[in-house]
C-alpha cells in the first residue's frame, strides 16, 4: 500500500541513522573501576519473584519529516483530519495552515516562497501558473499512469506551454445555464430563443427581463461570446496560447456584444452587470434564465426558486477553472511532496472526501461518474466543451479592458465595434509594454476624471505624473461623496498597492463633504498615498 512513499520514508529513516552515526563521538568506553560482583546463589526453596521491567515504555519515534500545506477554509478540515492517520502510517507530520479563501493564497506564496518561508504544498487555481512559473515558484509534477484517472481537461489546464504538468487537480468549476422550471418547460436551444421566451413572458407581465449578466461581463457572458465565435486569445498549432492573437475585437466577439446591446435596447436585459442584481432577479422569478457557477448554489437553493441547470444555447462555452495542489519549487521536501500528492492525494478515497465538501465537480473520473448532485452533474455537462482559462501571464492584462469594453457598449457610451477595438488595443499595449512605467490610481471616482469606466488601471486620464521630488501626483475635481481607490503599476492589476502601502492591500477610502479639487500624492518608496483637498 502506497509502496513508493514507504520506500522513500525508509530511505529517510536510514539517512537519519547514518547522519546520527556520523555525528557520534568515538572516545573509548571507560574502564571498570572494580571487578564485577560475584553472582548470588538463590536457595532452591525460594519462591520465584516477578522481575520488574528494566526499561520504561518507549516514546513514539519523532517524525522523520514534515510537510507544510497552505489550504483554504474548505479544504483545511479535510487535510487536518488526515494528519493523524498519515503520521501513524508514515511517520510524517502534516502541518496544514488555513489561509482563508483560495484566492488569498496567491500573494503570500509570491512573497514568502523565495524567502524560504512558504509551504511545501499549496492549493491554487490553474490560471496562476503563468506568473508563478515565470517567477520560478512551482515545480513540475509527474502523475505517471495515474494521469489516466483524471478528467483530461483538468490536466490540460494545469499543463503549461512547456508541456509539463504543474498541479494535481481536484475540482473544476464553470458556469452553468440556470432556468426557472415554473416559467420554462424546455430550455432554449439558441440565444435568440432565450430572447423569444423572455419576450413572451414579459408581454404576459410575468417577468421583468429575459436574462441578466451577474458579475464581470467578460467572464460571465463568455458562453454568449463563444457561441458567436468570440475568443480571448488564439492558440498555435500545438494548442499553446498565443498572446499575439488577441480576440477581443474579433468578428465573433463584436457580433456577440452587438447581440447583447440589442437585448438591452429592447428591454430584455439590464445594462448593469452587477452580481447581486442579477441573482436577485433570478431568485425572485423576475428573469427566467441566469448564467451562474457552483459558488452560487447555496444562495439559489436557499431562495426557493424552482430551477434546473443545463448546457448553454448554441453550444456556448464557459471558461473552465481548475483547482489543485501545487509544489513550491523552493521547498526542501520536493520529492516527498511529489510522492505525497501522487500516492495519497491522487486516490479515489481522498478525491471523494474533497468532493463531498467542496461543492465543485470532481477532477477525478471515478468520483465525477458517481456524482449524485443534479446541479453539479448539470454544470459538468455545461462545461463539457469549456475553455480552460488561459494560464499565461498575459491573461492578467485582459480583465479590465475586456470588462470595460463590454460595459461601455451595453451602456451606449461606445458602439460595440469601438469599445472592443479599444479593449483589444489596450491589451496589446499592456502585453507589448507600452504602458510600462505607468503609475495609475484606479478607483470608484474615475468616471469623473475622464475615464470610460471605474477601476481601470490603464486609463490614461488618471495616470499620475512624477515631480522633481520623486513623488507622483494626480489632481482631479470630484463631487461630494465616498470613494475608494488603489495604486496600480504598468497599466494592470499585476502589481498594486492599497491602504498602508500594502501589496494587494485593501482599498484606500476618501470621503468628501462637498465638491472638491483633490490632489493624490504617491510615494514610490513607501507606496503610501496621501491626499490634499482645496
Amino acid at each position: 500500500m502506497k509502496k513508493s512513499l514507504s520506500i522513500l520514508l525508509t530511505l529517510l529513516v536510514l539517512l537519519s541513522m547514518v547522519l546520527a552515526a556520523c555525528g557520534a563521538t568515538e572516545e573509548p568506553a571507560a574502564e571498570p573501576t572494580q571487578p564485577p560482583a560475584e553472582p548470588t546463589a538463590v536457595p532452591a526453596t525460594a519462591e520465584p519473584t516477578e522481575v520488574p521491567p528494566t526499561t520504561a515504555p518507549t516514546e513514539p519515534p519523532a517524525p522523520v519529516a514534515s510537510l507544510k500545506i497552505w489550504a483554504d477554509d474548505t479544504r483545511t478540515p479535510i487535510l487536518n483530519a488526515l494528519a493523524e492517520d498519515f503520521l501513524t502510517q508514515y511517520n510524517v507530520e502534516l502541518v496544514v495552515e488555513d489561509l482563508g479563501r483560495v484566492q488569498d493564497i496567491r500573494t503570500p506564496m509570491i512573497t514568502a516562497a523565495p524567502a524560504g518561508e512558504g509551504p511545501d504544498i499549496f492549493i491554487g487555481v490553474h490560471d496562476w501558473l503563468g506568473a508563478m512559473i515565470e517567477s520560478g515558484l512551482v515545480t513540475p509534477i509527474d502523475l505517471g499512469a495515474k494521469a489516466d484517472e483524471f478528467v483530461p481537461l483538468s490536466l490540460e489546464a494545469f499543463t503549461y506551454t512547456d508541456g509539463q504538468l504543474y498541479g494535481v487537480p481536484y475540482a473544476t468549476e464553470n458556469l452553468g445555464f440556470f432556468y426557472n422550471t415554473d416559467l420554462v418547460s424546455e430550455p432554449p436551444a439558441t440565444w435568440d430563443e432565450v430572447l423569444e421566451i423572455g419576450r413572451d413572458l414579459q408581454v404576459a407581465g410575468t417577468v421583468q427581463y429575459a436574462i441578466a449578466i451577474a458579475g464581470d461581463p467578460g467572464y460571465n457572458s463568455l458562453p454568449m461570446q463563444t457561441a458567436f465565435g468570440g475568443y480571448v486569445f488564439g492558440q498555435d498549432e500545438n494548442g499553446a496560447w498565443n498572446p499575439s492573437d488577441i480576440g477581443l475585437n474579433s468578428e465573433g466577439m463584436i457580433e456577440a456584444v452587438t447581440w447583447m446591446k440589442g437585448a438591452v435596447d429592447e428591454g430584455l436585459m439590464p445594462d448593469t452587470t452587477d452580481y447581486e442584481t442579477g441573482h436577485q432577479l433570478f431568485e425572485t422569478g423576475q428573469i427566467p434564465f441566469l448564467m451562474a457557477g457552483p459558488w452560487a448554489l447555496d444562495r439559489i437553493r436557499a431562495s426557493g426558486v424552482p430551477y434546473a441547470v443545463t448546457v448553454f444555447p448554441d453550444d456556448g462555452a464557459p471558461f473552465l477553472g481548475v483547482q489543485g495542489f501545487m509544489i513550491n519549487a523552493f521547498s526542501e521536501n520536493v520529492l516527498l511532496a511529489q510522492t505525497f500528492l501522487t500516492e495519497y492525494v491522487a486516490t479515489e478515497e481522498f478525491m471523494q472526501q474533497i468532493y463531498e465538501t467542496g461543492l465543485r465537480p470532481s477532477a477525478f473520473k471515478s468520483v465525477l461518474a458517481e456524482t449524485a448532485d443534479p446541479d453539479l452533474a448539470g454544470m459538468g455537462e455545461a462545461g463539457a466543451n469549456a475553455v480552460p482559462m488561459p494560464n499565461i501571464p498575459e491573461m492578467g492584462s485582459v480583465w479590465s479592458a475586456w470588462n470595460n469594453g463590454i460595459t461601455l457598449a451595453l451602456t451606449g457610451e461606445q458602439t460595440p465595434e469601438e469599445s472592443m477595438n479599444d479593449a483589444a488595443q489596450q491589451v496589446s499595449d499592456l502585453i507589448l509594454g507600452a504602458l510600462a512605467g505607468m503609475v495609475n490610481l484606479p478607483g470608484s471616482y474615475q468616471d469623473q476624471a475622464g475615464c470610460g469606466n471605474q477601476w481601470d488601471p490603464a486609463c490614461k486620464a488618471t495616470a499620475m505624473e512624477q515631480g522633481d521630488d520623486g513623488l507622483y501626483r494626480l489632481t482631479v475635481q470630484l463631487t461630494a461623496g465616498d470613494y475608494e481607490y488603489k495604486v496600480a503599476l504598468d497599466g494592470s492589476w499585476a502589481v498594486n498597492y492599497g491602504s498602508d502601502g500594502a501589496l494587494d492591500g485593501p482599498n484606500y477610502t476618501l470621503s468628501l463633504a462637498s465638491d472638491s479639487e483633490v490632489t493624490f500624492v504617491y510615494d514610490p518608496e513607501s507606496h503610501l498615498v496621501t491626499t490634499e483637498t482645496g
